[in-house]
């Protein structure tokens, strides 16, 4: 973590910053941020290149955002489309919300990186290319006639043609390593050459691959020699004229580390656990994109965590309602496709009202669908996906860093008010990364579990209740198997009220049924927050989970050409906040983004009654801010109509079916 930690001290890392004389004689020029995309083979490490790029950043001093894009076929064939990888980070001197809109620099390892990143590029951006890779062969692969390098393809962009794979191939020779692996070390060279552009010091990432590469030190020395040699190249080379200043950004006093969303989940986990004082169980089943919260917490047994990697999805979460009803913090984690199993065992954790922790991390579907791209189309399946009336609570983090309080908080509810809690992540928080700032231990409110003691003396056998109701939350009372005087029946039976045994009466399966509604609607969420600067806004966008970011930065563009525009987002799903009702109404049009057909626009116009207007995106990528800033135009202006939007694209893919694929 010490690579990782920074402290907002403005004034201490603005003396580690670079000279503003860049070596070299390059002139060195001071911007606010920069967009910058690592593309290459799903082979060539642009991950882990984006990562150490990440971490420097971090470690620097600057806000940042990232937007890793992962292949989903495992082994693509090498130099094809399907193939790409890519790693974009926004790093700037002051606070940002998302990774970027375009790239203002591409690098591309090769012919498929280039041509499937092209289209993103504005224009004047900058392009540096491995001409080593752009071969007949790798050219043709991905459909492109003549050398992009040698026509007008380019004409738009700044491009810097260098020879990766044959400068990293002398640069390692020393080390003796044969050629294969020598080739591996070119994404290393592009870390150099980018981070002599940005004044990013270097003696982080040479420590990073001693360590990573401890156990094969003629790799270590081969990656840190192409890293130098990047570095150099960009130093001594006439190619490039400018380096690049970005200084630390200003942000609130605190120690700070970067995050990915799945890492804060998995944090908040632990938290919760230390809170409350219980053990951590999670039960699980590896699914992109949510394996890494697996990963990341089998890491902690230290901390009273265990985790099982069952058979499958049903296995995963029967384990974890078992631990729940054991005394353990019971949690599974999922995607879509693991959700749908898991939904009656969910059922289940209702009827028996005992708290557990299902964590979906959203990815493109139906069925296997995108598996590495993001969405936010289960929010229907989170409320309503079960048989019979099966109600339980449903928050979304808006943030990678947002996810380690929605966990903590998500906990919380789930033992006060003895139910399920669907956390919804999605693709875009989970692999996202932005710094964290690390709370006070003595900030966090403790969680009381609240399990029933043994049995007094003066107790009369036979008194315990199960299924009587705390007068305030509902919730029913919990008490660990085995504890004495504190027998009781369990099961997926209707229970009769107070006692818990089983019931088939009509009038109390009623009374059930509506108790278990009401503990729910009962959950105390704080108030819905609208960001509306002068408070004469008539445009509201409302959104929820990971379109936080677009939504933010789109609302500050419109503000400063004098546009006045509202925004709300909720963490909370189910129950809303109290005040919702209230804020949709105070606006004369309200518009809200989501990453799916409209889902919450459904229910928020159903509920209450308000002509909440749909702004949808089924891409399997996430909003931009651009984009949205052309909603807030067209909905002040009047040209945005209820399911336009989705009615042009259903009217394409219309037109493109009856022409044979051809629209």
């Amino acid at each position: 973590m010490a690579d990782e930690e920074r402290r907002s001290d403005t004034a201490a890392a603005e003396s580690a910053a670079p000279a503003a004389t860049a070596p070299g004689g390059a002139v060195a020029e001071k911007i606010e941020k920069v967009v910058i995309r690592f593309a290459g083979d799903s082979g060539d490490g642009m991950q882990l290149t984006g990562d150490r790029f990440t971490h420097e950043a971090a470690a620097f001093g600057n806000d940042l955002a990232t937007m890793p894009n992962f292949p989903a076929e495992i082994r693509a064939p090498q130099g094809t489309l399907p193939g790409v990888s890519s790693f974009q980070i926004q790093i700037a001197d002051y606070d940002i919300l998302t990774a970027g809109d375009q790239p203002d620099v591409l690098v591309a390892m090769n012919p498929a990186a280039l041509k499937a990143n092209l289209e993103d590029l504005a224009r004047g951006a900058t392009v540096i290319v491995n001409t080593d890779e752009f071969t007949k062969r790798n050219l043709s692969k991905v459909g492109y006639a003549g050398d992009p390098l040698a026509d007008d393809t380019l004409s738009d962009f700044v491009v810097h043609r260098v020879p990766m794979t044959s400068l990293t191939l002398t640069a390692t020779e020393p080390t003796g390593i044969g050629k294969k692996d020598a080739q591996r070390a070119k994404n290393m060279f592009a870390l150099g050459l980018l981070s002599w552009m940005y004044g990013r010091p270097i003696g982080g990432t040479e420590q990073f691959m001693r360590e990573k590469f401890a156990a094969a030190p003629e790799i270590a020395e081969a990656n840190i020699l192409a890293f130098r040699a990047g570095w150099n190249y960009g130093e001594t080379t006439e190619a490039f004229a400018t380096t690049y200043e970005v200084a630390p950004a200003t942000l609130p006093p605190g120690t700070y580390r970067q995050i990915t969303g799945n890492t804060a989940l998995a944090y908040g986990l632990v938290t919760a656990g230390q809170l409350s004082g219980l053990q951590v169980f999670l039960g699980t089943y590896p699914i992109t994109p949510a394996s890494d919260i697996l990963h990341e917490l089998s890491k902690h047994k230290n901390f009273g965590v265990t985790t099982f990697q069952a058979e499958d999805e049903i296995a995963g979460i029967g384990a974890a309602l078992g631990a729940s009803l054991g005394g353990a913090l019971g949690v599974t984690s999922t995607s879509g496709p693991g959700l749908a199993l898991k939904s009656e065992t969910i059922g289940l954790a209702v009827m028996t009202e005992l708290p557990l922790l299902i964590i979906d991390v959203q990815r493109g579907g139906p069925s296997t669908g995108l598996p590495t791209k993001t969405e936010q189309a289960d929010l229907l399946q989170a409320l309503y996906g079960r048989n019979g009336e099966s109600p339980v609570a449903v928050l979304a983090p808006r943030s990678p860093a947002d996810c380690f309080a929605t966990a903590v908080e998500a906990a919380r509810i789930a033992l006060t008010y003895r139910t399920p809690v669907l956390l919804l992540s999605d693709g875009a928080i989970a692999n996202g990364s932005e710094p964290w700032a690390v709370p006070a231990v003595a900030e966090l409110e403790p969680i009381d579990p609240g399990f029933e003691p043994e049995a007094g003396e003066s107790e009369e056998p036979g008194e315990f209740l199960p299924y009587a109701r705390d007068p305030e939350t509902l919730a029913r009372p919990l008490a660990v198997p085995g504890t004495a005087g504190r027998a009781h029946r369990i099961g997926g039976l209707e229970k009769a009220d107070g006692s818990g045994n089983i019931s088939y009466d009509p009038a109390n399966h009623e009374l059930m049924v509506r108790l278990r509604q009401a503990k729910i609607d009962g959950i105390a969420v704080p108030d819905l927050e609208v960001d509306d600067p002068d408070g004469r806004a008539e445009l509201l966008l409302l959104g929820w989970g990971s379109s936080f970011g677009p939504i933010g930065e789109a609302c500050r563009r419109a503000r400063r050409r004098g546009v006045p525009v509202a925004q709300a987002h909720l963490r909370h799903l189910n129950p809303l906040p109290a005040n919702t009702g209230e804020v949709l109404r105070r606006y004369r049009t309200v518009v809200c983004p989501e990453m799916n057909g409209g889902q919450l626009a459904t229910l928020l116009r159903a509920r209450y009654l308000v002509d909440v207007q749909p702004w949808t995106k089924v891409a399997g990528t996430a909003f931009s801010a651009q984009e949205l800033v052309g909603v807030i135009d067209a909905a002040l202006d009047g040209s945005i109509a209820e399911l336009e939007h989705d009615k042009a694209f259903a009217a394409r893919a219309r037109a493109t079916y009856r022409n044979g694929g051809k629209g």
